[in-house]
């Protein structure tokens, strides 16, 4: 089984829908695994698994936002494993109106 750290930075839909599937109200203290990378810094993660791979997420602020904004209908089949900081925001079509 693979195991692979991921930053905010490299987060995919698909793995970012797994966490919300995992943790549908977030995840707190008792879900953070802390463990030394190699530099010999501490690092807090939480786990998601699929059938073959082990994902240690790295925490942060910017991870809960998305977390919790997060809506799988937002991203395209094509997109789906693509880095969430490497697709663009999507405007929300609005009509101007006369003013």
């Amino acid at each position: 089984m693979k195991r692979i750290i991921v930053d905010y930075k490299k987060l995919t839909p698909e793995i970012l829908s797994l966490l919300v599937e995992k943790y549908p109200d977030g995840y707190d203290d008792d879900h953070v695994i802390s463990f030394k990378n190699a530099k010999n810094e501490t690092v807090d993660a939480v786990e998601v698994r699929t059938e073959d791979t082990v994902y240690l997420v790295k925490v942060s602020t910017r991870l809960e936002n998305t977390m919790a904004n997060f809506d799988e209908e937002d991203y395209d089949d094509s997109e789906y494993n693509d880095p969430i900081v490497d697709i663009p925001e999507k405007e929300d079509e609005e009509e101007d109106g006369d003013k």
